[in-house]
């Protein structure tokens, strides 16, 4: 399949997967509150793409949900594709993706992300995943979440669901606390096996996760909760803006080729709090 094309079902995909995640976001909220939506350019002088991101604040629901498109090409500075597969003799890239983080209300709700992408180099391939953090725990949801993930990924091959399970665990941790973000879910990264087969996967996954937010939303949403538990979440968050800062690879992707600083760090919460 001509590359071209690939670029076009992709980022027609991402942009697609955006309103639709958006509507569903708008409806769980009954229209109390809207989107802020903001268009943006990689480079104000040349043609190096954009995207667009969606702020949802202080809703019945969520405290702030962050649903971010991008598609942005130009070259890779020297220093940062060292690290990125098909730079040594070009420096110029392709990519487009969508991320969604879901920071909620309720803190017996967790907080949510996703996001998949697709980048072009000298190579092509996929990379994403979902993973999930609550601040209190819950071992049936836990259960019930990695058992919808893995009937997913077995669709597709059965390997996945072990290994993407495995290197999600590994990629959301945090270091100089030792211990994990949340309670995992899957991260691949650098898929090019097939692309019919690894777009079809990554589809998938879009829409599982629209499964699952709405899954977890529709049971917890009107559970009691107390100022204690409210203040656990605001320490999880905090545990959640270190990591997002320090260790999170779409971060520092963003920054270093130009990006949208505000749509990119959209991830952080509205709140958070450090012992």
């Amino acid at each position: 399949m001509d590359l071209e094309i690939k670029k076009d079902l992709t980022s027609n995909w991402f942009k697609m997967l955006q309103d639709s995640i958006c509507h569903q976001i708008t409806e769980l909220e009954k229209n109390s509150t809207k989107f802020r939506l903001k268009t943006w350019r990689k480079n104000q002088k040349k043609d190096e793409g954009g995207g667009e991101y969606r702020i949802l604040k202080d809703g019945k629901i969520f405290d702030k949900v962050g649903v971010n498109f991008s598609k942005v090409y130009g070259k890779f500075p020297k220093k940062f594709a060292k690290n990125i597969p098909g730079t040594k003799k070009n420096l110029r890239f392709w990519a487009s993706g969508i991320s969604v983080v879901m920071h909620m209300k309720n803190p017996l709700i967790p907080a949510m992300h996703f996001n998949t992408r697709y980048i072009c180099t000298s190579h092509e391939w996929f990379g994403g995943g979902m993973d999930v953090t609550p601040s209190k725990k819950d071992n049936k949801e836990e259960k019930e979440i990695h058992k919808i993930l893995k009937d997913m990924c077995d669709r597709h091959n059965k390997n996945y669901y072990p290994k993407y399970k495995k290197w999600c665990d590994e990629y959301f941790y945090i270091p100089h606390r030792k211990e994990s973000r949340g309670i995992g879910g899957i991260f691949f990264d650098y898929k090019k096996n097939n692309f019919e087969k690894d777009f079809k996967f990554v589809r998938d996954l879009g829409i599982t996760f629209q499964i699952i937010f709405q899954k977890i939303i529709n049971k917890k949403i009107k559970k009691r909760w107390t100022v204690k538990d409210k203040e656990m979440q605001y320490i999880k968050r905090g545990r959640y803006t270190e990591f997002n800062l320090l260790y999170d690879r779409g971060t520092k992707f963003g920054l270093q080729t130009g990006g949208n600083v505000e749509g990119i760090l959209m991830s952080l919460p509205p709140l958070a709090k450090w012992k």
